[in-house]
């Protein structure tokens, strides 16, 4: 189909992206443009004849000028087509052309150095996004049968494929819509490219120091010195114009100088001069930076500035980069012995790894985590987080066999639909302890460009529970937690067992269990006199009993007395036990030496070391965290829910139609929004528009009486001042009293909005909402209807896709959920509808974000019935889909723009 009749547009803005290839490295994909002519003809001049030949079909050594002005010159809408960039060069194209409704012929050409890195794949998830964007359903492809590298492209993207064979062809089609396996494909190769990228920082053979430094107290000398003397088991490069050695080591003029590979380069000029530094290090070959210099978005907003052009300088040309303003990074691993960073700490061997954004804290983190005993596997200070992210290191620990427990200090979350995503998969495998600043607040440091958050905090709480992470206020009950987590099993349930020679203590454990949901079924106070053989005996009865499930040991020693013997109980005990252990000994905090079993990975303290803390709440508050994580452990991950059958196509027409009528959005009306909830399985029972006392008895009379009368204006609902509800009118003269009644209580009663509705069964109050949030994108609300509801925040929250088990929890974690559930003798209502409506109105904020709110305000769940008496919804346009649901690319913070080429 040729561009002639068709309106030349701009492509949307969101087509444009950064992406990572298979082997960690950054690309850029966009539409194509008129002013990539030359860019091509060089691209194709690069690609083989064979490569040529299974494109076209026939020999077709060069492109004609008519041939690049076609390939060039699309609509972006029947004729689309994307190119992969890296340092401004072209090395991949892909294009659709639409030949039928609904249907589109897609072809590929690919660079033959670049295959294997998965550039066909992310220009065919790109292509079917904006196909779908454009109303294509299909896409159909001819290939010759020995060019296999295409048809497992198209295989392997998940898609049902199906087609024939004539003339020498393979003719392929395969719908493309983002089903289930699709997604799978799309998640797991953007695992396995992020996952990548951080392992080329952490197990570099190579590593340049940029602004290498002989003098004393300078950045560049400590992160020169502290590489070597981390015992570095990779090469140390020196890059310093001004001088011939650096800390026994020759220095290099500039990276390009430097006779070996370099894997990553640590920079720590000035900011003026890290652009520089960037190109050097591109043509180079480095695989990564980290920005160890300040003077970025920290500083304001031209500060900003310069880290939007670095970053968008980096991926540009294919380099991933931690920091600017960051502590660095670090991998105790013995094989590589890695200390990039300013800290002159290198952290003992450990199994947990440690993501932090925050600079200036990192070396006080690093120091709290050595004294504790706890030691690391990995650690990351990622400053601004321009580039690499939290989510990033999560996809890395998922698979590092070394690292046992993730540990999160977050100062703010870039994509938190994408951090959710990956929580949620990686807590199955691995517990996520997170502290997350500004919770309050809602601050975020200067050098953190984020999203304004419209949905309450209470929300961002709910989905790092649903993600299985577990949230602590503080770092020190962060380690609290990662201690108990590193060296002793995960508890089967909630009871627990005291041991100690304090019934003070004992005492004090009791009560801290009971505050925090923790059941003692057993204490054995054991005296002041109590010996080693005394603990010992009453740490195997406790662990032997099926009744228990983790034990508390407290140890507080008589005059004159070291507690090694005792300590060496303990450690015996909790070397064996299947039931973790902790401990308040001696009121030391960590892994007490004598408390430490050795490691043969050579880690400060082994599996089955009791962790010690100083206080006994504090050892029991840890304990509870671990408890609820094992909790959300062992709840079966059911998928996402699918209640009931659901009209997605008529719900599109509706949201389209009103779209079509109203560009700009807005509000439903009632009949629209009628049918949209209708299309979910959602029925809003209908209510009638009454101006006056006459329309309201004629209304009441045709409906068949035992109908209410009701103020609806916004300013009336939510007012427990205002009697705006007038229920069981049976005939004329009710109606005429209700009408007057309400008319006087209410100030003015020509801006009420009366309606008159059937009357509904009698039933508690609830309300079901949902939202489309700047950063989490959909979020759905469950309550008990309201102001009180309000006014104490007693709301669920959860972020879709939602399964039974959400839906369930959500009714049952509301403290007002007693009412639900027969408080004080009344009737247990329909809950299993409750939570029915919950996963429609989820799946249905789910599938359209050009659906900004949906709100089901009255909902009276009954005995047998949950009926929906109130609602609103409203409709916007949205610049950008969603698509980074269903497209792999990297997190672009606001007001980001590329450099031009």
């Amino acid at each position: 189909m040729s561009t002639s009749g068709s309106e030349i547009r701009t492509p949307p803005r969101h087509w444009e992206a950064d992406v990572l290839l298979l082997d960690g490295r950054a690309a850029h994909v966009r539409p194509i443009r008129p002013d990539d002519a030359e860019r091509l003809v060089t691209f194709y001049g690069r690609v083989s004849d064979q490569s040529k030949y299974y494109r076209f079909f026939s020999p077709m050594p060069n492109l004609s000028e008519r041939d690049v002005a076609r390939f060039t010159q699309v609509d972006h809408a029947n004729r689309v087509a994307f190119v992969m960039l890296v340092a401004d060069q072209m090395i991949g194209v892909g294009r659709y052309d639409v030949v039928g409704a609904g249907e589109a012929e897609i072809a590929f050409l690919v660079e033959d150095r670049h295959h294997g890195r998965g550039v066909a794949q992310i220009l065919l998830e790109h292509l079917a996004q904006a196909g779908r964007e454009q109303g294509i359903e299909k896409f159909v492809a001819d290939v010759l049968p020995d060019n296999r590298r295409m048809i497992t492209t198209f295989k392997d993207a998940g898609y049902h494929v199906a087609g024939g064979f004539e003339d020498g062809v393979m003719s392929l089609e395969f719908p493309i819509d983002p089903n289930v396996t699709a997604m799978g494909v799309m998640e797991h190769r953007e695992h396995r490219a992020e996952s990548v990228s951080i392992s080329n920082f952490f197990n570099a053979r190579s590593v340049a120091v940029i602004g290498a430094s002989r003098r004393q107290d300078t950045i560049g000398q400590a992160l020169v010195r502290n590489l070597v003397m981390g015992d570095y088991t990779g090469r140390v490069y020196a890059v310093n114009p001004s001088s011939e050695a650096v800390s026994g080591l020759p220095a290099y003029e500039s990276v390009n100088d430097i006779p070996d590979q370099v894997d990553v380069a640590i920079v720590a000029v000035p900011a003026s001069s890290v652009q520089d530094v960037v190109l050097d290090c591109a043509a180079k070959g480095v695989h990564g930076l980290v920005v160890i210099s300040s003077g970025f978005a920290e500083t304001g907003e031209e500060g900003r500035r310069r880290q939007r052009r670095l970053v968008g300088l980096a991926r540009s040309y294919g380099l991933r980069l931690i920091g600017p303003n960051c502590l660095g990074v670090i991998n105790t691993d013995p094989d590589v012995s890695l200390n990039a960073s300013l800290s002159p700490l290198m952290p003992a061997r450990g199994r947990a790894g440690f993501f932090c954004q925050s600079g200036a804290l990192g070396s006080a983190i690093l120091e709290k985590v050595n004294n504790r005993g706890l030691g690391l596997s990995t650690f990351v200070s990622a400053g601004n987080r321009a580039d690499v992210s939290g989510n990033d290191l999560l996809q890395y620990w998922e698979e590092d066999a070394s690292t046992e427990v993730v540990l999160l200090y977050l100062e703010s979350i870039g994509n938190p639909r994408k951090f959710s995503r990956i929580a949620r998969r990686v807590s199955r495998r691995k517990p996520i302890v997170a502290v997350r600043s500004g919770r309050t607040t809602q601050g975020v440091p200067m050098g953190h460009a984020v999203r304004t958050l419209s949905a309450p905090q209470h929300a961002v709480d709910a989905m790092f529970r649903q993600a299985g992470v577990i949230q602590v206020d503080t770092l020190e009950e962060m380690f609290d937690v990662a201690q108990l987590l590193a060296h002793q099993p995960l508890p089967r349930g909630r009871r627990v067992a005291v041991v100690g020679n304090s019934d003070a203590l004992g005492l004090l454990a009791a009560d801290a269990a009971a505050a925090v949901g923790l059941v003692v079924s057993t204490s054995v106070p054991l005296g002041a006199e109590a010996t080693a053989e005394d603990f010992e005996d009453a740490l195997d009865r406790a662990i032997d009993d099926p009744e228990v499930d983790s034990v508390v040991a407290v140890y507080i020693p008589p005059l004159n007395v070291t507690g090694e013997e005792v300590a060496n109980v303990l450690a015996a005990v909790g070397e064996q036990s299947d039931k973790p252990l902790v401990s308040t000994f001696l009121g030391a905090e960590g892994v007490p030496e004598l408390l430490r079993v050795p490691d043969v990975a050579g880690s400060t303290a082994g599996r089955g070391s009791v962790p010690s803390y100083p206080a006994v709440e504090a050892a029991v508050r840890a304990l509870a965290r671990v408890v609820e994580y094992a909790v959300w452990l062992r709840t079966p991950d059911a998928g996402t829910a699918e209640p009931v059958e659901v009209d997605t196509l008529a719900a599109k027409r509706i949201i389209n139609g009103v779209l079509m009528d109203a560009p700009g959005g807005r509000d439903l009306a009632f009949e629209e929004l009628h049918a949209l909830l209708t299309a979910y399985g959602i029925d809003l029972w209908a209510e009638r528009s009454v101006d006056d006392v006459e329309t309201a008895v004629a209304v009441g009379s045709d409906l068949g009486w035992n109908v209410v009368l009701k103020a609806t204006a916004e300013h009336l609902r939510h007012r427990p001042d205002q009697a705006h509800v007038w229920r069981n009118i049976d005939n004329e003269a009710e109606m005429r009293d209700a009408w007057e009644t309400l008319s006087a209580l209410i100030d003015d009663p020509a801006t009420a909005g009366f309606v008159v509705q059937r009357n509904a069964p009698p039933g508690v109050p609830v309300a079901v909402g949902a939202l489309e949030d700047p950063l989490f994108g959909p979020v759905v609300s469950f309550g008990i209807g309201g102001p009180l509801t309000d006014l104490l925040g007693d709301r669920a929250y959860r972020i879709p896709p939602l399964t039974e088990h959400d839906a369930r929890a959500m009714t049952r974690e509301i403290k007002s959920s007693p009412m639900l559930f027969g408080y004080r003798g009344s009737e247990v209502v329909d809950v299993d509808r409750v939570e029915e409506l919950i996963l429609l109105v989820s799946r249905l904020k789910n599938d359209f974000p050009q659906l900004r709110e949906v709100d089901l305000s009255l909902v009276l769940a009954g005995k047998s019935s949950a009926t929906v008496l109130t609602a609103s919804g409203c409709v916007e346009p949205v610049d950008d889909p969603r698509s980074d649901w269903f497209v792999r690319r990297l997190n672009k913070h606001p007001g980001d723009t590329m450099p031009d080429p």
